[in-house]
């Protein structure tokens, strides 16, 4: 079981900046065909997607929302995966959650395993 820990949420105004973290601890193992990915939950609304990383590679998938805002990256070494968030926007606001299931975890049945979240929130 690979168990994943959110970090750096908070509240930040329209147009700025934050940075989420996800470290994968544990003694399960993130396959090779695995992606970490990155999901969100506004309140009254379902979890979406929002971006992931295939483990093995640098390929990306990012929602249409937040293409060309967000970035995600990893550390494998540390196996921890960031989400860097730019230009938010009052409705970015929601819990972000960390996930880690078979490539390319572009959908919540894809996820194998959840992190707890962590709070987002953008005022205008």
């Amino acid at each position: 079981q690979v168990q994943l820990e959110e970090s750096g949420g908070g509240l930040v105004q329209a147009g700025g900046s934050l940075r989420l973290s996800c470290a994968a601890s544990g003694p399960g193992r993130i396959y090779s065909s695995w992606g970490l990915g990155w999901f969100r939950q506004a309140s009254g609304k379902e979890r979406e997607f929002v971006a992931s990383i295939r483990w093995s590679s640098r390929s990306t998938f990012y929602s249409d929302s937040v293409k060309g805002r967000f970035t995600i990256s990893k550390d494998n070494t540390q196996r921890t995966v960031y989400l860097d968030l730019l230009s938010l926007k009052p409705e970015d606001t929601a819990v972000y959650y960390c996930a880690a299931g078979p490539a390319p975890l572009t959908s919540t049945n894809g996820a194998r395993n959840w992190g707890q979240g962590t709070q987002v929130t953008v005022s205008s």
